[in-house]
């Protein structure tokens, strides 16, 4: 170690700035360029190309060749190709198809007669339905117990007139006891017992036992019929409509696959096109519909099939089961001769002449309730199948009006009796029903038939029923310009049989969505409420006040809504109702939100917080405070120093604070932090720095639980005393003086307070150089000094993101940045010559590092440009009105001396553990370390001197000594040299590159 002499070479900073420049070159801009789009010239499609697809080449004599991913794809993507491939393999399900005509989906144009996706689904209502009909009654349900005689013979075996005898006898044991009834099951056990059947017609379908599928279906139809308890009978009718659309796709499906030999059908096939297998197969299932006895499944099953009439031109029904249909001779698509039925046959042709007929039939079901869920279910196939049907749908709504005063007959009251139903809840039951059906006549239907069907409800004695639904099936903007005619017929209804507040909800929900006249909104608003605010149940209160939040807050000013929030505190505080309907208050909110942007205007208003302190359940209002944050943080533009708005989102975000405990996940704290975070962005009170300060202390006791929030409370006090600096400049210096100490002192007092390692020493080192940059320097100087005293308790690995890391990549990474910092800090007079950098290197020295580690050999080389740059006449960089040591000291030999001596310390140091590596045959490490040293001797060391000069030497052959080095770096390098080698007073470096050579492993 006592043969290294480190002399620093004298840099000139300004002419090696200069040297290093990019040339500027002239750029002479032919037909190409990398920027250009490239060209690609369209040719003749090849011959036996897939339909769309085309090749494509350039000219012979562009330049430009063809782009290789085009080429590649050929004119079209693989996701459409899949897509085409996948069309033309499957057959199109319930949803996707029409009843006839055009079929097509995905691409063809959507015709004014089809379903667009501004219709809603009936997927949509289904769960709303079930869990809204529920009942703790007793249920029954009868169950199939399988008999054998469901395994019908092949075709081989049987002639046609023995497979119907066949099949109708297997029919006839359904109904005649084949069966089991289970009782006192909970709505539970229901459920999961018609899950059962549904799987058992998979099952048996999957196995081809055909008629045991039917027979399945045809029992679950038959539940349909019963109403022995009237409350759940919707939930039942979504749950046995289930089995029915699994039963019709599973027909259909079959049929389909039959018309696949030898190519499959197009989307838009016509009857024509069907083979007659496919035919007899369907005819045949029709045949099976028209044998069973009861209305109700052979209606149901039917429907459930409807759309397999595209398969058939004409097909057979058998006259008892539709006695209003005129006789017709015997024929088969085929021309085959039938036998085995009765000569009582009639001929209809298509979907068309069927939904009609289906509608006639439902009249014959007396129940209204059973009735009416049939119409639904008939529409809602009807439009799957052949929405262009307009006139059955209407036909559907119609006979509804007709035989609506059955539900005030004397058979409906005595059912309600004993089963001790209320009128109001009855009605509730026809909802999902009439609501359907409404909202299928009335999609795309013209105004003149909507304003008929309301004139006729109108006509109607206790229409209340009928109302509601169509103010929630009609289009909203219909309901909107009437509202005022509606509001008339809502007055005019019987309340005692459909309470009017209902009827004001459904009016509410059409006026959210489309306005009504601007004249008429007041005095619609005013109509409302006086309805609304005289409902007594606070349930039923608040469902609907909840609904008209919205056109408030969409048409009227602060006044109106804080006028509306103090009637739903004056009816939701008594006995705590508020607990009860967390959901609607937090609707209320949100409604609120999305018209209120400016919070000003938001928390101006007096009933606003009285009306958050009902949310009083912690996680409810935690969640309150979220959504209010993240309104703030999307749309708030501008900081504010509102005091009303600081006050309240401060209280908001104490609340959300204070929501934090030991088992809040990582994730969440996050979530939290980001949105206070956010908050604390937007706050600025000007030029009133101490304001704006004290804003920060009262902040950090606040959010003292969220380290993120005081790392930013850090961060915008630091920012602080920077603007401070900027803005006072040359003015009050003495009093900027002391508020930019207050702030580090801030900065000082919280840094300690953070679990992070990494968090304590990067905010160290920021609020370090802050205050140096005001020049702060005893404060600096303390900043500094609490770095390096807490480096030795970083740990040797550390938690990034649930997962255990080595942290000594991250320490080596701070370590660097603390180095460059140190150029421009002045030692302290009595402290000692760079008493920073030795005590940083002593730590260093001390420091438990990981075994088999070169880092901190890695931090000696790193302090040899510091301290190079230390002995320079002028530093690289500096900061105003701070004297570094490079005027402390002007150049003084002692403390050259000094940095001289440092550095032959840090390189016997490096050298000595050369050594050790090539004792351990570390030759890989060894060979990198020795090339690091050597690029920091190239860069910093003065290799006019000898020794320095062997040195360097010495470390290039070590680096390449097994060939670990990497050769273009080394090719590199020896470039480097050789164009230094060319600079004023650089001539040593030629004699020294021609002792550098290059090796290779071999």
């Amino acid at each position: 170690m006592a043969a290294v002499q480190w002399h620093s070479r004298a840099r000139r900073y300004e002419s090696e700035l200069q040297s290093c420049g990019l040339e500027v070159a002239p750029v002479e801009f032919s037909d190409y360029h990398p920027l250009k789009s490239i060209t690609v010239t369209d040719s003749k499609s090849r011959r036996g190309a897939r339909k769309g697809s085309t090749s494509s080449s350039s000219s012979s004599s562009s330049s430009v060749a063809p782009d290789p991913l085009s080429s590649m794809l050929d004119g079209t993507d693989p996701l459409s190709m899949f897509a085409a491939a996948s069309a033309s393999e499957s057959p199109p399900t319930l949803s996707q198809s029409s009843s006839t005509g055009d079929l097509g989906r995905g691409k063809r144009r959507e015709k004014e007669d089809e379903v667009g996706v501004d219709f809603e689904p009936w997927s949509s209502k289904r769960g709303e339905i079930l869990a809204r009909f529920t009942t703790t009654e007793k249920l029954s349900i009868n169950l199939f117990m399988g008999s054998e005689k469901g395994k019908a013979p092949s075709l081989a075996s049987s002639a046609v007139s023995e497979k119907v005898r066949t099949r109708l006898e297997e029919l006839d044991d359904l109904e005649e006891g084949s069966q089991r009834e289970l009782l006192n099951l909970s709505q539970q056990d229901y459920v999961n017992r018609i899950e059962e059947l549904n799987q058992s017609l998979k099952e048996a379908w999957a196995s081809d036992q055909k008629v045991k599928a039917l027979k399945i279906v045809i029992q679950c139809s038959k539940l349909l019929s019963d109403t022995a308890v009237i409350q759940f009978y919707p939930s039942k009718f979504v749950l046995i409509t289930d089995i029915l659309d699994t039963f019709g796709r599973l027909v259909y499906e079959r049929i389909w696959s039959m018309c696949s030999d030898p190519r499959p059908l197009p989307d838009s096939f016509t009857a024509d096109e069907v083979n007659d297998t496919a035919k007899e197969t369907c005819l045949n299932w029709f045949f099976k519909i028209a044998s069973i006895r009861e209305l109700i499944p052979r209606l149901y099953v039917e429907v459930a099939l409807l759309k397999c009439n595209r398969f058939l031109t004409k097909w057979l029904v058998s006259l008892p089961c539709f006695p209003h249909l005129a006789l017709a001779p015997l024929s088969h698509p085929s021309g085959r001769q039938l036998t085995g039925f009765t000569p009582s046959l009639c001929v209809l042709s298509g979907i068309q002449e069927t939904v009609p007929r289906l509608t006639a039939m439902i009249r014959g079901i007396g129940d209204p309730l059973v009735a009416v869920y049939a119409r639904a279910y008939l529409c809602r196939i009807g439009m799957e199948v052949a929405p262009h049907l307009k006139d059955s749908l209407n036909k559907n709504f119609f006979d509804l009006l007709g035989t609506f005063r059955q539900i005030h007959g004397d058979s409906v009251q005595n059912q309600l009796v004993l089963q001790r139903v209320e009128i109001p809840v009855y009605l509730t039951l026809y909802s999902p029903a009439i609501h359907w059906i409404l909202q299928c006549v009335s999609y795309r239907a013209p105004e003149a038939l909507l304003t008929e069907m309301m004139e006729r409800c109108k006509k109607l004695g206790n229409n209340a029923l009928l109302l509601n639904s169509v103010m929630w099936a009609f289009r909203a903007e219909f309901i909107a310009t009437r509202a005022t005619d509606f509001i008339g017929m809502i007055k005019d209804c019987d309340e005692a049989g459909f309470p009017q507040h209902l009827l004001f909800g459904s009016l509410g929900r059409s006026l959210a969505c489309a306005d009504p006249p601007e004249a008429e909104r007041l005095p619609i608003l005013n109509e409302a409420w006086k309805v609304i605010t005289k409902v007594r149940s606070p349930q039923d209160y608040i469902n609907c006040a909840e609904i008209w939040v919205e056109f408030t807050c969409r048409h009227f000013t602060k006044r109106e809504v804080n006028t509306v929030l103090s009637d739903i505190i004056k009816h939701m505080t008594p006995d705590r109702a508020f607990e009860d309907a967390y959901p609607q208050l937090q609707s209320v909110i949100r409604k609120i939100l999305t018209y209120f942007h400016d919070f000003s205007v938001l928390f101006s208003m007096e009933r606003f917080l009285p009306f958050m302190d009902m949310f009083q359940k912690d996680s409810v209002r935690v969640g309150v405070c979220l959504s209010i944050m993240d309104v703030f943080i999307k749309h708030q533009q501008e900081p504010t120093r509102d005091p009303v708005i600081l006050n309240a989102l401060l209280h908001v975000c104490k609340t959300m604070h204070d929501s934090v405990n030991a088992l809040t996940l990582e994730d969440e704290k996050r979530s939290l932090a980001l949105l206070i975070n956010g908050f604390i962005r937007m706050v600025s009170f000007g030029r009133d720095f101490e304001q704006q300060l004290s804003f920060c202390v009262e902040a950090r006791a606040t959010f003292c639980n969220l380290e993120p929030v005081l790392v930013q409370l850090i961060h915008t006090v630091n920012q602080l005393a920077m603007e401070t600096r900027r803005v006072m400049r040359g003015s009050h210096s003495r009093k900027t003086a002391a508020f930019v100490r207050a702030c580090a002192a801030y900065s000082f007092i919280t840094i300690p307070s953070l679990t992070s390692i990494f968090s304590r020493l990067n905010l160290y080192l920021l609020s370090g150089q802050v205050a140096l940059a005001n020049q702060c320097l005893s404060q600096a100087d303390a900043f500094l000094k609490a770095a390096v005293s807490v480096l030795p308790e970083v740990p040797r690995s550390i938690s990034i993101e649930g997962k255990l890391r080595s942290s000594e990549g991250f320490l080596l990474d701070f370590i660097n940045n603390f180095l460059s910092a140190l150029l421009v800090v002045p030692d302290h007079p009595e402290a000692g010559v760079l008493f920073l950098v030795r005590g940083l290197l002593n730590m260093v020295q001390d420091y438990t590092w990981e075994d088999n580690s070169d880092a901190k050999v890695h931090v000696y080389i790193s302090a040899l440009p510091l301290l190079a740059a230390m002995s320079q006449e002028s530093y690289l960089y500096s900061i105003p009105k701070v004297d570094s040591n490079e005027t402390l000291y002007g150049g003084d030999p002692k403390f050259l001396a000094e940095i001289n001596k440092l550095c032959e310390t840090l390189i016997g140091q490096v050298l000595d553990h050369l050594k050790t590596l090539g004792r351990d045959e570390s030759v890989h490490r060894q060979g990198s370390l020795a090339f690091s040293l050597f690029g920091c001797l190239l860069a910093h060391g003065d290799l006019r001197n000898n020794k320095l000069n062997q040195l360097a030497v010495n470390l290039w052959n070590l680096s390449h000594k097994q060939g670990y080095c990497n050769t273009r770096t080394s090719v590199r390098t020896l470039e480097f040299i050789k164009h230094q080698a060319q600079q004023p007073d650089m001539a040593h470096l030629s004699d020294m590159l021609h002792r550098l050579t290059l090796q290779s492993r071999t």
